[in-house]
């Protein structure tokens, strides 16, 4: 069933997202494919680990991602499941316009406000705040997010990433999908 949700936020900018992002987050869909789960190392990496953990993410190395996209009258909801056993629900509630507004994604015990940027035809997150828990995350520990999708060669490119604040890479996970409901 299509949706206004995204478009609506993104107003006349949603015309400067690719196509195929365009049609993704309108009707929804299944995207699915391999990707690579990578975990810091030294203190980093510990506090990489548990935050994975949390949120239900595998281990290290390359697993499978299956991704379904659907909405609802309020919500952009994320359904992930790596290697088809631990699902990771994400929840996204618009909130305003691109202009003027931003999305609430919750995530197991992890809620970050964001907004995004349009490049290249490709979403580019960029986190405003983090509560963990429901605590917010003091502006001296925020961790660094870099989170993004765009089209590469008819697939779903995207990546996300956490780091901290002279401790280095968290966790990381990315690759690129394909539309479609192949396992």
């Amino acid at each position: 069933m299509a949706s206004e949700i995204v478009s609506d936020w993104f107003n006349e900018a949603f015309t400067n997202l690719a196509p195929e992002l365009q049609e993704l987050h309108r009707n929804g869909g299944v995207l699915s494919g391999e990707v690579k789960v990578i975990i810091g190392s030294g203190i980093a990496g510990l506090l990489g680990k548990r935050l994975v953990k949390k949120l239900n993410i595998p281990k290290p190395g390359i697993n499978n991602l299956r991704v379904i996209i659907s909405h609802d009258k309020h919500y952009l909801h994320w359904d992930r499941q790596f290697n088809e056993a631990t699902t990771m629900k994400s929840r996204f509630k618009p909130i305003g316009t691109i202009d003027d507004g931003y999305w609430l994604e919750k995530t197991g015990p992890l809620e970050m406000k964001l907004t995004v940027d349009v490049k290249k035809q490709g979403w580019h997150w960029r986190c405003l705040r983090i509560k963990y828990y429901g605590l917010p995350i003091p502006v001296w520990l925020f961790p660094n997010m870099q989170a993004y999708k765009y089209i590469d060669n008819g697939g779903y490119r995207f990546y996300v990433g956490f780091s901290a604040p002279l401790l280095g890479l968290l966790f990381s996970y990315g690759g690129i999908l394909k539309v479609g409901n192949s396992r």
